[in-house]
């Protein structure tokens, strides 16, 4: 399963390959895919910035419930979140998303953050896109 960080729907958007080409797999049932309801905030609150188009966000609000798991943040994955923020130095949001991933038994993660690389856990492999 592949975790799928706000990066990675930018790189899309963008026309980025790799992103593409997983996407397609994805929408095709060849992987599978967890993102986070953390994403959604970050993804409309960069739409209401005029950072991503109003339509582009209506298709990816559409498009990643329906082809992806999507994990909501509670107390377990809070609580989580505190230790690698703190370990890793991440910032809050970068470390809820990032345990999501992990919690829900990613092996791998497409970002865009080379900071997530400094996780040196054996699962999830981070990607940096």
């Amino acid at each position: 399963m592949i975790g799928l960080d706000t990066g990675f729907f930018i790189k899309l958007l963008a026309g980025n390959e790799t992103a593409k080409n997983y996407w397609i797999d994805i929408v095709n049932g060849q992987r599978k895919a967890v993102v986070s309801t953390l994403t959604l905030f970050e993804l409309k609150r960069l739409t209401l910035k005029g950072m991503i188009d109003k339509e582009a966000f209506k298709s990816l609000d559409k498009a990643i419930p329906l082809n992806c798991k999507l994990i909501e943040v509670d107390k377990k994955l809070c609580i989580e979140a505190a230790n690698i923020s703190y370990g890793l130095k991440l910032a809050a949001m970068d470390a809820l998303i990032f345990t999501t991933f992990r919690l829900a038994g990613c092996t791998e993660v497409l970002t865009t953050d080379s900071k997530w690389t400094s996780y040196k856990g054996k699962k999830p492999e981070v990607k940096v896109i």
